[in-house]
């Protein structure tokens, strides 16, 4: 079957656009749209919404620009432990440096970064020094003093008029960075201080994608962002203060609930009149559940989603990523939303793929692994390790072979290039294993297509590959993993080392 779409990118991106620049009209001056979730490849959106363009919000970025400012906020705490983006593996400072690169790329300009919590971390200074010698303006803030509690001293001189003013030139200010925690919020309200203190009456408001406001409590998409959070303690709730201001429900989430009370004291504090927010959904100017086109197509890729997440989670427990509680909310929300793990398409194929290979080796010691993809089609392909290929790789080169109505008794790969590779790698890197990874494999994939033609009918192949979905009973080695990101798959797998051994180079 073809993919079905739940989500309508345009009427999506023209509401969105529309409801940030009639909140700026409303506030009349300056706006500070604290800007949440990713800017660019938002996979859990797109997952979730079949249809959702990963990068809309950079389309909508892009018919602001002339009238916005773009202010990026990164945690000094990330920076110094590292903290790594999962979709993507990388650290969130070098997301942030790869964000400023793919906004630049767009014709857009960063105004400023801005370093939370600033308190001279040693990886903070370098990562300053580094955006400085780029010419890019740099604002360390320390930690608000007086925070949450002591209102007084957090809307003072000592609180946020601490903290440098930010100069911007727009009527909106979008502020954004990676992840929780990145000090967006406080960042808003320090500008919000200082404006009131020169007076300019400016105001702020929340762009946050999920929970989505207007949806059920437990519609499977709200449902999938507990199950996306579910190592932070995320949860859903019916938002009490927009129930009691206008008497309707609205959804929205524990922290933000939580801290609409103080946050309220805060705004009408620092502007010294009442606040025109009654609940922390009038902050909102969320406009994603009215891009939802096919409830539910959406409703079963949410499901879906939720046991990715628990695959997930599994993984990273047993990487000591996650604690068993996380596994253990994972788990109970699939059960919410009524699906088991074999409710993945992949994963019995994968299974099964693994029986075949240990039938196939017995009496050998080693580990079996098992691999299935899911085509655009809905045909399900599947590989398994060999001595000369990890199961990625044969997994692949078995799609590419199916797409491109190749015999499977037809070798891609000379065999000379497999035992040329083998040898390197175990005679000369010395290497405990010689079979190919899926990272090397791509690499022999196209240097066969250059003689071979099959190889190069296949090569064609793997951008169809791009957003199909994979099981593999076994956690990835870093070169499978690198090569399924590379090709876009939505990956979920086993918590089983590939190898048997805690370290894979």
């Amino acid at each position: 079957m073809v993919k079905q779409i739940g989500f309508d990118n345009e009427k999506y991106l023209k509401e969105q656009t529309e409801a940030i620049l009639e909140r700026v009209k409303k506030i009349g001056n300056k706006l500070y749209l604290e800007f949440g979730g990713k800017l660019l490849f938002d996979y859990h959106a797109s997952r979730v919404l079949p249809g959702f363009d990963p990068n809309v919000k950079m389309r909508l970025l892009q018919q602001l620009k002339d009238q916005a400012d773009i202010v990026l906020c990164i945690y000094a705490g990330d920076i110094e432990r590292r903290k790594v983006r999962a979709d993507f593996g990388i650290t969130y400072d070098a997301d942030a440096l790869k964000l400023i690169d793919d906004l630049k790329d767009r014709g857009i300009s960063i105004r400023a970064v801005v370093i939370t919590r600033f308190n001279d971390q040693p990886a903070a200074k370098i990562f300053k020094n580094k955006l400085e010698r780029q010419d890019i303006t740099v604002y360390t803030h320390a930690f608000t003093r007086g925070y949450p509690t002591d209102i007084d001293v957090i809307v003072s001189d000592e609180g946020y008029g601490a903290n440098p003013y930010i100069e911007t030139k727009k009527d909106l200010v979008i502020v954004t960075g990676p992840g929780p925690g990145s000090g967006k919020l406080a960042t808003c309200l320090s500008q919000l201080y200082h404006d009131y203190r020169k007076g300019v009456k400016s105001g702020y408001a929340k762009f946050e994608t999920f929970p989505i406001w207007n949806l059920p409590l437990k519609h499977p998409v709200n449902v999938a962002y507990e199950s996306a959070t579910a190592d932070i303690r995320d949860y859903n709730m019916i938002d009490p203060f927009h129930l009691e201001a206008y008497q309707q429900v609205a959804v929205n989430y524990n922290r933000d609930v939580e801290v609409f009370p103080v946050l309220k004291r805060i705004l009408e504090k620092i502007t010294g009149t009442d606040s025109m927010y009654c609940s922390p959904t009038d902050m909102g100017v969320n406009r994603v559940g009215f891009g939802i086109a096919d409830d539910e197509v959406v409703q079963e890729a949410s499901r879906q989603e939720a046991i990715r997440r628990y695959f997930r989670y599994a993984c990273e427990y047993v990487m000591g990523l996650v604690d068993k509680e996380t596994v253990q909310r994972a788990e109970l929300i699939m059960k919410e939303l009524g699906v088991r793990q074999e409710d993945r398409a992949v994963v019995g194929p994968a299974y099964q793929a693994a029986a075949e290979a240990k039938e196939r080796g017995k009496g050998h010691e080693k580990i079996f692994c098992g691999a299935a993809i899911e085509l655009e089609d809905g045909t399900i392909i599947t590989g398994k390790n060999s001595e000369n290929m990890h199961a990625a790789s044969s997994l692949i080169l078995n799609a590419t072979k199916h797409l491109a109505d190749i015999p499977d008794k037809l070798h891609l790969l000379p065999r000379n290039l497999v035992e040329s590779v083998a040898k390197l790698k175990k005679e000369i890197i010395n290497n405990k294993r010689a079979s190919l990874d899926l990272d090397e494999t791509l690499v022999a994939l196209t240097i066969s297509a250059m003689t071979n033609s099959a190889a190069e009918l296949a090569l064609g192949k793997l951008k169809e590959l791009k957003g199909c979905e994979v099981h593999m009973t076994h956690i990835p080695t870093p070169g499978d993993e690198a090569g399924l990101k590379k090709l876009g798959i939505n990956l979920t797998t086993d918590p089983n080392f590939a190898f048997g051994g805690l370290y894979e180079n």
